[in-house]
């Protein structure tokens, strides 16, 4: 069989002659992509068919002499562990490695006041408590429960019930009971064995008023006491006054001289049973001091006036109505003096003669 080019382009399209030509061109390619990978096993790195990394040759590594450090004399003082630890790599128990985490350290602990180091068991049983951070400005630091108060004789006088106080308020109550209130019971015979607290640390307003200033209560800085039992059973109620006056006022001085405010009777109606005692602090020192010590009020209260005495003066009357008149129209007379009586009478029988009446 014989072909021509007229026969073959008859029998085969133009169609035909473009497929036989991509298909010969799709064979080259693949040739040339069997040629690039057998090229590629030559090395370990990853095909690259467009060359753009191309592994490099690696330089030949040669070992370096490492020097070695001289060995330790036999005098040297012994390594402790922790110098030790540190030359393991290892991190020491008591320092926290590069992976842990270091814990949050405890606060540092606060230091102790003046007043309390000075406040010492000698003086008064009161150990310290937190701080009190209450609502609004209620609280305060430097804050004591005040249980007993130590005499200079080495006896305790309780406080009943015990106060929460700052650190210098009960230390001036300390100092009034062992430099005044001993020497006055001492002077009464007896000694004093308890202190009745009637309120110390509240959260509240003055008196207890809804809206009012913050009370020196609410800040540990005041106390309120009713009175002061003594040892031998016998109580100086400081607004009582069947206590003695004498007492009462000797009290009176003594805290208006330690303390910046003072109310008792006559302050105002909230303080006629017990006193206020505080350490506000005031410009220029400023100090209340209102406290008024009543008189004792009398045994048995008279029901009936008393007997008139017989020396008294005669009473005046008033006159009548008629002899009013008549004083008024002129018409009446004057009654005349007894004729039996001698004239020297005279003066005295005008005495008894009504008068007006006056008002008392």
């Amino acid at each position: 069989m014989s072909f021509s080019l007229p026969d073959f382009r008859r029998k085969w399209s133009c169609r035909g002659y473009m497929s036989a030509g991509a298909a010969m061109v799709t064979a080259a390619a693949g040739l040339l992509l069997i040629a690039e990978r057998a090229e590629a096993r030559k090395y370990h790195a990853p095909l690259d068919i467009f060359n753009l990394g191309a592994p490099k040759p690696r330089p030949t590594v040669r070992a370096a002499r490492i020097p070695l450090p001289k060995p330790r004399p036999e005098e040297a003082p012994k390594a402790s562990d922790e110098g030790a630890a540190q030359a393991d790599g290892s991190p020491s128990p008591d320092k926290p490695g590069a992976d842990k985490p270091a814990e949050s350290a405890p606060p540092p602990e606060k230091q102790a006041s003046a007043c309390r180091l000075a406040l010492t068991e000698e003086i008064a049983i009161a150990p310290s408590i937190p701080d009190i951070r209450g609502p609004g400005a209620c609280g305060g630091e430097d804050l004591v429960r005040l249980e007993a108060i130590v005499l200079p004789d080495k006896r305790k006088v309780t406080v009943k019930p015990a106060a929460i106080l700052r650190c210098t308020m009960a230390s001036a109550l300390a100092d009034w009971v062992r430099k005044d209130m001993a020497p006055l019971a001492t002077s009464l015979g007896s000694a004093v064995s308890e202190l009745d607290n009637f309120d110390s640390f509240e959260c509240r307003g003055r008196n207890r008023v809804a809206g009012a200033m913050l009370s020196e209560h609410g800040k540990a800085n005041a106390i309120d006491i009713r009175g002061i039992k003594l040892a031998n059973g016998q109580s100086i109620g400081l607004t009582d006054r069947t206590t003695s006056r004498e007492v009462r006022e000797r009290v009176l001085h003594s805290v208006c001289t330690r303390f910046s405010t003072v109310l008792g009777p006559g302050s105002d109606w909230y303080h006629e049973d017990h006193i206020h005692l505080d350490l506000a602090q005031r410009r220029n020192d400023y100090r209340i001091c209102q406290w008024n010590v009543w008189d004792p009020l009398p045994q048995v209260a008279p029901l009936l006036p008393a007997p008139r005495p017989e020396e008294a003066p005669p009473r005046e009357v008033a006159a009548k109505p008629e002899a009013k008149e008549g004083a008024d129209g002129g018409e009446t007379e004057k009654p005349a003096a007894p004729t039996d009586k001698p004239a020297a009478d005279g003066n005295k029988a005008r005495s008894h003669q009504p008068a007006t009446k006056k008002r008392r």
